[in-house]
């Protein structure tokens, strides 16, 4: 599966989507981009923001710091990134990051198979009014071949 056409962005441009407040997305390619292979998107994080403990089932991803500090748990390992840093997450492992810094944050995130932008689409409304039906969410995750595990990450 190949991109089926170029795709040129300015830093801005590209399907902003959220999954919850202070973490916009900014999805360059999606699986439809191309051809299901993979999703590439910038992700801004909130000051001591970050996603819950999950694991993705079938997908594959990345992490590559472009601005802040990062905790991230994968598997049962504590690692700490900074700018310029990676991390790959395979799938079937628990992980979680959180942002360290009170500044926001960016990462670049690779997801393989493509197709997440669908979940962020759905999970961003979820979001909105700041304490979200943790079941609808758990559904919403399940929907898309995740398992929500646990809380975010905490600084210390």
């Amino acid at each position: 599966m190949t991109l089926t056409q170029t795709k040129m962005l300015t830093p801005k441009e590209g399907l902003r989507l959220q999954s919850g407040p202070g973490r916009d997305l900014i999805f360059k390619l999606t699986g439809e981009d191309t051809g299901g292979a993979f999703d590439y998107f910038i992700v801004e994080v909130a000051p001591y923001g970050g996603p819950p403990l999950h694991v993705h089932h079938k997908q594959e991803e990345t992490i590559h710091v472009l601005k802040g500090k990062f905790k991230v748990r994968i598997g049962d390992e504590i690692f700490y990134l900074n700018e310029g840093d990676f991390a790959y997450l395979p799938s079937k492992v628990p992980h979680a990051f959180l942002n360290l810094t009170n500044e926001g944050a960016e990462i670049i995130v690779v997801y393989t198979p493509g197709g997440g932008h669908k979940f962020f689409a759905e999970l961003g409304p979820l979001m909105h009014n700041g304490s979200p039906d943790k079941k609808v969410v758990a559904q919403l995750f399940e929907k898309y071949e995740m398992t929500l595990l646990g809380p975010p990450l905490s600084q210390d």
